[in-house]
């Protein structure tokens, strides 16, 4: 029989949540309650008892304190914390992981999850290019990987609004990119994703910022993901996550509509894919 030592990190935090769960009511408490005892929000328990937050090593330490654990969260909460993204991203891809609904808007670039290995790779050598290959290579296995939540045929529902900018930018070259976006096109029409293409003619609108994303979970509070180079937050403050809400609606209002992107995407396919190769 396979053992906790085995587990997944990710399935690791989903059992660990449970077990604070329990502990916390044990202890008679509510997770606004225990938030308070531990300086953060309800919400905030409720996601570490959903899988979906990490418990950060002061917190566990915090835990076993306020709910008399005899060292639980502490020793098995570092196991659950590995990971194989980066560490800035790993909680908000391991929280990917758990969504039930995603919604994504792609500013500059095609998002994470839509993008093929050759265009991720082409990502990563542009960020790094002095990297040596062994990084490039563990980088875009871990974003293959993050990919395989396609293999379920329903859950999660991804709505992504790509900006024109990331279908005109010919990251990797013509055929990468004609590539990348043939495969965004065979997600739509096997209806795992709805997309919308934000137009330049547009004008401004509510995310001139850069990208945004929101993750609503069937257990826990809705976060939202606020990143820049090398640094990423995941926030679950309801007016901030309201705020983005507004600002995705609006960037839905503005893009044209799933069958008008599904024919541009074809569209700009086309035109790389008989683009002459530079020599």
């Amino acid at each position: 029989m396979t053992g906790p030592k085995d587990l997944d990190p990710s399935s690791r935090r989903v059992m660990i949540g449970e077990e604070l769960r329990h502990a916390r009511e044990r202890a008679n408490l509510t997770q606004q309650s225990l938030g308070e005892l531990l300086f953060v929000s309800g919400s905030y328990v409720g996601q570490m008892e959903a899988g979906t937050r990490r418990i950060l090593p002061d917190m566990a330490k915090c835990l076993d304190e306020q709910l008399n654990t005899g060292g639980f969260f502490t020793r098995n909460c570092e196991k659950a914390n590995r990971s194989k993204h980066p560490e800035h991203f790993a909680e908000a891809a391991e929280a990917e992981a758990l969504a039930t609904t995603i919604m994504e808007y792609g500013a500059m670039l095609i998002p994470g999850l839509l993008q093929t290995p050759d265009y991720a790779r082409a990502v990563f050598l542009d960020y790094q290019p002095t990297a040596p290959d062994e990084v490039i290579d563990k980088l875009l296995s871990a974003r293959v990987e993050r990919a395989r939540l396609f293999d379920n045929p329903t859950t999660p529902l991804l709505w992504a609004v790509l900006d024109e900018a990331a279908l005109r930018r010919p990251v990797g070259g013509p055929a990468v990119i004609a590539a990348n976006l043939r495969h965004i096109a065979d997600l739509v029409r096997r209806r795992r994703a709805v997309v919308q293409v934000l137009p330049f003619a547009a004008g401004g609108h509510a995310s001139l910022h850069g990208s945004l994303k929101l993750m609503y979970f069937e257990d826990a509070p809705p976060l939202t993901l606020i990143e820049a180079p090398a640094t990423g937050r995941l926030l679950d403050d309801p007016a901030t996550v309201t705020r983005h809400q507004l600002s995705y609606d609006l960037l839905r209002a503005n893009a044209l509509t799933p069958k008008q992107s599904l024919a541009l995407l074809d569209s700009v396919a086309q035109d790389y894919a008989h683009e002459e190769p530079h020599p």
